[in-house]
């Protein structure tokens, strides 16, 4: 006999079983991983990000980290009673910045690599042995003279040695890259680790670029993280919000930059969330803003590829006489009459339409929602999209037939109607054991 606890799924267990997916996704991919020299200031949470980054290393996937050094460039300026001067968002790196930049550059690198190389036992990083190599794959060349300015050795990225790259990650080891370029005149170039990144994403063809931002992320006007996100909205939302601390406006710029470049998928996460990483990439909600050059969700007509992911959708509300039971032939047969909503290649909702066109009405049926998606409006979006195929096929009334979800299709403008105002050939069909409700909207 089972007991409470057999019955009762351990949370971790579950969380493990439903990562195993994306460990067995990104084992052998190239992920290149940016962040500020905040990050690296903020001792406590640093900590917690270089053991996720061991434990991605770990898992198989390759690593390029590039790192920034703004608030290590400051403090070594104060110290000089100098500044890095910004004019249109640029930095001016004078020989006396330049002198603070390599020096904070150096150390951060040196600083990271010492957290990288921790092997204490009965710590997260307890036989990790993880090698690290830095180098000049970066080529850079001065910004110049603009309107009038001299950015003297401010520069951006000439070209990124690749396959250098490619053959430190190859190896096994972890390729750290600070916000230097070298010119081929032997003269080093303060870089923007934003565009450092996006640069080597391209470069390498990287299966994803993720940028660790300061602050909450990329919120909504009402302060809701954006969770997806394509190339032209970001875009919008550049022109909108002026008042964008200049160093993110950069990261979204270089983010949709890659995007259109051939990078599929741009994360940006808040550095300060502790497990970001894991929660982004091991989970298939995310926990940040994910940019892709297509819709990571949407909402289609089904194929015959789908019919196993409604199913497998369909099967607990069918157990539980919530739905008839439809076979894989039926549905197999009458797949064109679907909509399903996919994330990530999940179908987490489905609908069907049926339609009568001598009466000028349609049945939606077989409605089902995951359960881990309902309350975020995709019943809502399923709706709309139902009810916009039902118009393009001069439907004037919309029905339904339900036995639970009653209140939910009377908010939103269903009436209650007798079986006989339904269409006859679906009269012929009512099933009065079910003594199913009917509801009925007009489109």
């Amino acid at each position: 006999m089972a007991t409470t606890q057999d019955k009762r799924q351990d949370p971790f267990v579950g969380w493990f079983r439903d990562s195993s997916p994306y460990i067995h996704a990104h084992r052998g991919k190239t992920f290149v991983v940016a962040f500020g020299g905040e990050a690296v200031a903020d001792h406590r949470r640093f900590a917690g990000l270089i053991h996720d980054i061991a434990l991605l290393h770990a898992l198989g996937i390759r690593l390029v980290l590039v790192h920034g050094a703004r608030p290590q460039i400051e403090e070594r300026l104060n110290l000089r009673k100098a500044r890095m001067r910004y004019i249109n968002g640029l930095r001016v790196t004078d020989d006396e910045a330049l002198r603070c930049v390599k020096g904070a550059a150096g150390a951060t690198r040196v600083e990271i690599e010492a957290l990288l190389s921790m092997g204490l036992a009965n710590s997260p990083m307890a036989g990790a042995r993880i090698r690290v190599a830095s180098g000049n794959f970066v080529t850079a060349q001065p910004i110049g003279v603009k309107d009038g300015v001299d950015y003297c050795h401010t520069g951006q990225v000439r070209r990124v040695d690749a396959e250098a790259i490619r053959q430190v990650i190859a190896a096994d080891a972890l390729a750290l890259i600070p916000p230097l370029g070298y010119s081929p005149t032997g003269e080093v170039f303060n870089l923007s680790a934003a565009d450092v990144a996006s640069e080597i994403a391209v470069a390498l063809s990287a299966d994803k670029l993720i940028y660790l931002v300061e602050g909450r992320g990329l919120l909504d006007a009402r302060g809701r993280l954006i969770t997806n996100v394509v190339p032209q909205a970001l875009d919008a939302i550049l022109r909108r919000r002026r008042r964008l601390p200049e160093e993110f406006a950069q990261q979204l710029r270089n983010a949709t930059d890659a995007c259109r470049r051939g990078v599929r998928r741009t994360h940006l996460l808040s550095r300060q969330r502790d497990g970001i990483l894991l929660r982004e990439l091991f989970t298939r909600d995310g926990a940040g803003t994910l940019l892709t050059a297509h819709p990571y969700e949407e909402i289609r007509g089904a194929r015959i590829d789908d019919v196993g992911g409604i199913l497998e959708l369909l099967a607990p509300l069918e157990a539980r006489g919530t739905l008839v039971r439809r076979s894989r032939e039926l549905l197999e047969t009458e797949i064109e009459r679907f909509t399903v909503v996919k994330i990530d290649g999940m179908i987490i909702a489905c609908a069907a339409l049926y339609c009568y066109p001598r009466e000028r009405m349609a049945e939606m049926a077989c409605v089902a929602v995951h359960p881990a998606y309902r309350g975020g409006g995709r019943g809502n979006a399923l709706l709309e999209h139902m009810e916009a195929r039902a118009r393009e096929q001069q439907i004037d009334q919309l029905f339904v037939l339900t036995t639970e979800a009653a209140h939910w299709f009377r908010e939103r403008g269903f009436l209650p109607s007798p079986i006989e105002e339904l269409p006859m050939e679906r009269r012929r069909l009512y099933n009065y054991r079910r003594n199913s409700k009917v509801f009925v909207k007009t489109l």
